[in-house]
């Protein structure tokens, strides 16, 4: 008996201490010298793909910055960064299992998601918003009523449609694409009539689209979301070096300088301008740093 009790307390030992090492996603990249970045493939200039195994957006440099801090902090001479292309669907799972270090693309940070994975400081504040056709007279969440909505997914904004206060009495179909440049194509090949989704993810889609000026912008602000970079939860070392690094940007100036690389400047690959000024929300963000969930904004 007291063999057993022993055996049965050296596996508990055993399986709290892999449980630790899984959580402490620093000596990981300091044992492996390598980490495995989330990007997106279409999120607009948050993160996106330039092809042949290539991302880049604003997120990614935030990370990759993030990333070259925690190298140092780590005195590591080389760190390998593998990038990793996640879903809505995929994202938190990929997180959750380690097969993702931190994840650079487009997430809402909300209190149903902080139960399952952790978030830095916020470093943009989304407006949910619907995108449609210019010619096609939908102006406000009434006009869709009897209408297809596309949305992506493993997203959230059609459910923040749905409880806006304006949607009572607006019945509309769902039709989902496999990631946001799919639903944008939906909208185009006229099998949707709005897409509903963040705006910037919005605004980007239009721009290097073929042609821009056939879509528009419509409607009421459907949410105010905190966007975030995530990562595995309860690994408290990890997410100060994160946010720390993110501070550190916002505070010397750096952060707005990326901001306005990717939002006021041309992009790459088609060099496409967003024109999208940085909202009163995300510059409260920076001025006072914080990873409140969507809920909190909400509340004001």
């Amino acid at each position: 008996m007291k063999k057993q009790l022993l055996a049965l307390a050296l596996t508990a030992l055993a399986a709290t201490a892999a449980n630790a090492q899984a959580n402490d996603t620093l000596a990981k990249i300091k044992s492996t010298g390598s980490v495995t970045m989330g990007v997106r493939e279409s999120s607009g200039v948050l993160s996106y793909t330039l092809g042949d195994g290539k991302y880049t957006g604003y997120h990614v440099e935030i990370c990759q910055r993030v990333l070259g801090d925690i190298q140092k902090q780590l005195g590591l001479a080389k760190l390998d960064i593998k990038y990793q292309p996640v879903t809505s669907q995929n994202r938190i799972p990929l997180v959750q299992n380690g097969t993702v270090d931190i994840e650079c693309g487009s997430t809402t940070n909300n209190q149903a998601r902080q139960r399952d994975v952790a978030f830095a400081v916020t470093t943009f504040v989304e407006e949910v918003r619907i995108a449609v056709k210019a010619n096609s007279g939908i102006n406000s969440i009434k006009d869709l009523n009897g209408k297809n909505v596309a949305t992506t997914t493993g997203t959230t904004s059609v459910q923040t449609l749905r409880k806006h206060e304006r949607a009572g009495g607006v019945d509309f179909k769902e039709v989902y694409g496999k990631d946001h440049a799919d639903s944008f194509l939906l909208l185009e090949s006229g099998r949707a009539d709005a897409f509903v989704m963040d705006g910037s993810l919005l605004a980007g889609l239009i721009a290097r689209s073929k042609n821009p000026a056939d879509f528009k912008i419509v409607g009421e602000v459907l949410s105010v979301e905190p966007i975030a970079i995530m990562f595995r939860k309860d690994d408290p070392a990890f997410k100060k070096a994160v946010d720390d690094s993110i501070v550190a940007m916002m505070k010397s100036g750096e952060l707005a300088k990326i901001y306005d690389k990717w939002f006021m400047q041309p992009t790459p690959p088609s060099n496409v301008r967003m024109n999208m000024p940085m909202s009163e929300a995300l510059k409260a963000a920076i001025a006072s740093p914080n990873d409140r969930p969507m809920e909190a904004y909400a509340a004001k």
